[in-house]
């Protein structure tokens, strides 16, 4: 599978926040989020392709109990079930982040945690993008069965990106739709867009608010404010 990176970190967004971790950040996306924060992964992808053994070796090699397997989009790679199977049966817990928007042939991924990222309508890039991605992306951008299927019970966490007051309205009726009650709603993470300290703050300001009365969780995206928006934390 193509690996844009293997690093250690903490882990800087939703439930496992502050967790010390080892990332795999698989590259290749099939969505082109417009404000993408790991452009070499989606827009232009770069990386080698390593197998799964030597992958699993140099995880374990950091002494880390927690792999996030990231991306891009892992679950565009089949691997990925074996991937996680295998960590886990060596006693690390598993998170896989996904877009939710695909699913690996023919199997399901054994994991710990699923966290979702959906992307809502203002992700899509600009309709003249290249590659005609502005179509491609809106029509992928949303699968509610995908969804369902990853929502295993107690085992996931859906965080939705949001830069504005539209944003928050579509997020609260796609949560609807998806059935999702109020006392699942602390699996739900209401996350600000942005990539310095400056912009987080200015939708920090009212988001952190409205969760308190949507009853949902405020994700602040830790990873910026201790590290700054820089590759490979």
């Amino acid at each position: 599978m193509r690996i844009a990176e293997i690093y250690t970190s903490l882990q800087g967004e939703g439930r496992l926040a502050g967790t010390p971790s080892v990332f795999v950040r698989t590259s290749g996306c099939n969505l082109r989020c417009i404000w993408c924060d790991t452009p070499f992964t989606s827009w232009t992808p770069e990386g080698e392709d390593v197998s799964v053994p030597r992958i699993i070796d140099r995880v374990v090699a950091t002494g880390i109990g927690h792999a996030v397997i990231t991306g891009g989009e892992p679950l565009l790679f089949q691997e990925t079930v074996e991937l996680s199977a295998v960590l886990r049966a060596a006693g690390l817990h598993v998170t896989v982040e996904t877009a939710g928007t695909v699913l690996p042939a023919g199997a399901s991924v054994d994991v710990d945690l699923t966290s979702i990222s959906p992307k809502l309508a203002s992700s899509a890039p600009a309709a003249d993008a290249p590659g005609h991605w502005g179509r491609r992306h809106e029509a992928a951008r949303r699968r509610d069965d995908v969804l369902r299927a990853l929502m295993q019970p107690g085992r996931w966490q859906l965080k939705f990106v949001v830069d504005s007051q539209a944003d928050l309205a579509e997020a609260v009726d796609w949560i609807a739709a998806l059935g999702i009650e109020r006392r699942d709603r602390r699996s739900v993470f209401m996350m600000p867009q942005g990539r310095s300290a400056a912009e987080l703050a200015r939708t920090t300001a009212w988001l952190e608010t409205a969760c308190r009365d949507h009853g949902f969780r405020f994700a602040p995206r830790h990873h910026i404010d201790w590290f700054g928006h820089a590759r490979g934390t």
